[in-house]
């Protein structure tokens, strides 16, 4: 698969972030628009009923993805305000998650930007992905379960910031009569910003430092650095280096990919009403694909993208609050390591299908299908060779990517 389109990619992410200098061990100091999205994304009165914020399933601790160990072994995909409602997939990454507005590069024959893993919150409405992909959760039933934008206003206007929302918006900003929509599209504005800040986007991981040559990597690291950009064929997704002026490295393209990752049994999506999801048990993730299909795309624009989702960055992709606490891969969860996750990439298309074996082991002598079988992605991954001293390698430089360190 072509990636001429890198260059791009990397302009339209770094014209998403303003680095922040901020001295080691310091805060960075965010702006008063910044401020306000960081009390809204962390006001857990934010739900119906309340008890669930943004950063219940994007918290910072855990690379803000999901901060529940217990959850990530188990369903990998959350349970709303309404502990018995739950949606499709993992919680994505909220930090650095922005490439711009979702569109299709001709040349290359790849859609590029949006957030969602399916690309849906696109920026063709706002203007702005981030923005878009924030009103979305709060109104939605298996999510925040807001009933309306007016309800998320009250809640703002009783809250302990409403005076910092109208320093920030203007005075009668805050209106949650007949200018609530405008209202909203603020709120969503202001996680935003606070989500595009150097507080989330620090770019303080030891690969960081060691592309400022203020660390060294270990040869173990350096060994996967060089796996990583060589024959694991990483970096033609996953940029690591930095953009034509100098921008830290997105460790993304933006772009989508079908990776012919399994269907995660543990997923209670399959089981909930058919109000949620009127499938059941035969519901397969179409991602982008899907997305595109329902905006009324063509056959022949969507049917390329069908089990396409979008390829997240790698930043934090190891960090976790403690020893022991498990993360989940793969935009159903489907994997519990970085190893196991690896593994998948490297031998996918070498073991045969669990289905032909008589005692199936997954990633040892066989893996699973794929849910979506079409678009699979067998040019960049599947069949690696690399040995597992070789994966053992990457797994160490992807630890490399950790923000918080300190040289």
């Amino acid at each position: 698969m072509s990636r001429k389109h890198i260059l791009l990619a990397l302009g339209l992410a770094a014209a998403a972030f303003l680095l922040v200098g901020v001295a080691e061990g310091q805060s960075p100091i965010l702006s008063p628009l910044e401020e306000l999205g960081k009390a809204l994304y962390f006001d857990h009165n934010l739900s119906d009923p309340p008890g669930q914020a943004c950063a219940s399933c994007h918290a910072p601790e855990a690379g803000f993805v999901g901060p529940e160990s217990l959850v990530n072994e188990n369903t990998a995909v959350y349970p709303g305000a309404v502990p018995t409602r739950f949606g499709n997939r993992r919680p994505p990454t909220s930090a650095y998650a922005d490439g711009g507005s979702l569109f299709y590069d001709p040349a290359d024959g790849l859609w590029i930007g949006g957030t969602f893993w399916d690309g849906r919150a696109t920026g063709w409405v706002l203007g702005d992905p981030l923005a878009e992909q924030a009103r979305g959760p709060f109104l939605n039933p298996v999510e925040q379960n807001l009933s309306s934008p007016a309800a998320a206003c009250a809640v703002v206007q009783t809250s302990p910031y409403a005076g910092m929302f109208e320093q920030v918006w203007g005075i009668g900003s805050l209106d949650c009569g007949a200018g609530v929509d405008a209202t909203y599209e603020k709120i969503a504005r202001s996680i935003a910003a606070f989500e595009r800040s150097a507080e989330v986007n620090p770019f303080s991981s030891k690969y960081d430092f060691y592309l400022k040559g203020e660390a060294n990597l270990t040869g173990k690291e350096k060994k996967g650095l060089d796996l990583f950009e060589g024959k694991g064929m990483c970096a033609l997704c996953h940029l690591n280096q930095p953009g034509p002026i100098g921008e830290p490295p997105m460790f993304t393209d933006f772009t989508y990919d079908n990776l012919g990752i399994p269907k995660n049994p543990m997923n209670p999506f399959y089981t909930m009403p058919p109000w949620i999801n009127p499938d059941g048990a035969a519901w397969v993730d179409n991602g982008l694909g899907a997305f595109l299909a329902g905006a009324g795309y063509p056959t022949e624009v969507y049917e390329p993208e069908m089990g396409k989702e979008k390829v997240p960055t790698l930043r934090n992709v190891d960090l976790r609050p403690y020893n022991g606490f498990v993360k989940v891969y793969g935009h159903n969860g489907y994997f519990k390591s970085l190893q196991s996750i690896v593994h998948f990439y490297n031998t996918r298309d070498v073991l045969p299908s669990c289905g032909a074996i008589k005692t199936p082991k997954e990633g040892a002598n066989c893996w699973p299908a794929a849910e979506q079988p079409m678009n699979v992605n067998h040019d960049e991954l599947g069949n690696l060779g690399l040995k597992p001293h070789e994966e053992e390698a990457l797994v160490e430089f992807l630890k490399t990517l950790s923000d918080g360190y300190r040289p």
